[in-house]
């Protein structure tokens, strides 16, 4: 076996371990909404959205997966040690945050991790400024519009409820799993596309592929990979996302995941990565604010802002003390 396709088997090994990670580290975002309003059993909903999320990629294109793959630098122009060594420092963040049960964002570690072995790998020369500018104000527009959507949808909601009965609740709840769906739906429409993203890059880096095109193969690997760490579950993240933020019930949880389902998908739609974390937990406190301001524990909102705003340099440090350790031992080898 060639060492090139040797090379090609680990890192699309590494990126597939990456892929598990976020649909593990991400469950939470998925089915906490629905285990803490009680409208499914945790084995109901993580099914639900483990097959939601394998369909994603499949139904809306892959626009994003160009974005990762291609508008941040040109593939030809890094090795795939730099790869590797960007996908360790997402993974390595994923897991300390997913130990200490923090909902960070897998789609701002990637791109730390990134950003942090290109500068060190080959300077600033190589990065494509217009794609690093549209991948930043994804991340940091998405949030917002989470919060302010929530705030309105939920007052929509309260007004048209209003008068109401108890039976609603029941269509509040079918409403929700309606919304759930959506919500894997477009969480694999966006986060299963940065792995192909990823995969694809290092196939042309390799040599493997001669111009930028995700493979089928590519995405059905990384659907299967998104939707096993999803059916795995996160634990520790679903107790802050479902409880930590704010006590919802069912008309809470169909709004924020509504919300969220709609910016998420939007984003993928137009090639945007956005963090399925950030927006969810946003709208979840968009959402609480309109129902009273003091509900919302702002302490866990706090801690997750501040992840929000470290993740990037936190993930691209890793991953520039990872890539100096590869080259030592490539040099040495």
């Amino acid at each position: 076996m060639s060492d090139v396709l040797i090379l090609a088997i680990v890192v699309i090994s590494i990126a597939l371990f990456f892929d598990f990670i976020n649909g593990f580290h991400d469950s939470s975002n998925i089915v906490a909404v629905m285990i803490s309003t009680r409208v499914l059993t945790p084995i109901a909903a993580l099914t639900i959205a483990a097959s939601a999320e394998f369909l994603g990629p499949f139904l809306f294109g892959t626009s994003v997966a160009k974005t990762v793959g291609k508008g941040l630098v040109d593939p030809h122009h890094i090795t795939i040690w730099v790869i590797i060594a960007a996908m360790i420092g997402a993974i390595v963040w994923n897991l300390v945050t997913w130990y200490f049960g923090i909902p960070s964002s897998s789609s701002h570690a990637l791109f730390g991790g990134l950003i942090g072995t290109i500068i060190v790998a080959n300077g600033w020369k190589v990065i494509h400024v217009g794609g690093v500018y549209m991948i930043f104000m994804s991340l940091m527009i998405s949030p917002i519009l989470g919060f302010i959507f929530g705030f309105i949808s939920f007052k929509i909601m309260q007004h048209l409820t209003r008068r109401a009965t108890p039976k609603i609740t029941g269509f509040l709840k079918g409403l929700q799993i309606i919304s759930a769906i959506g919500l894997a739906l477009s969480h694999g429409a966006n986060d299963a596309q940065k792995t192909m993203g990823i995969i694809t890059m290092s196939l042309v880096t390799l040599g493997l592929l001669p111009d930028f095109h995700v493979p089928i193969w590519v995405m059905a690997a990384c659907a299967a990979c998104i939707s096993a760490g999803i059916a795995t579950g996160g634990w520790r993240i679903i107790k802050t996302v479902g409880r930590g933020i704010f006590k919802m019930r069912v008309i809470h949880g169909f709004c924020a995941q509504m919300t969220s389902a709609l910016v998420i998908m939007g984003a993928a739609l137009m090639g945007g990565p956005v963090s399925t974390t950030h927006v969810l937990s946003s709208a979840i406190m968009g959402v609480g604010s309109a129902e009273r301001p003091t509900a919302v524990k702002w302490d866990t909102a706090k801690n997750i802002l501040v992840t929000w705003v470290l993740t990037i340099p936190a993930a691209a440090l890793v991953s520039a003390l990872a890539y100096y350790g590869i080259s030592l031992f490539v040099k040495g080898a």
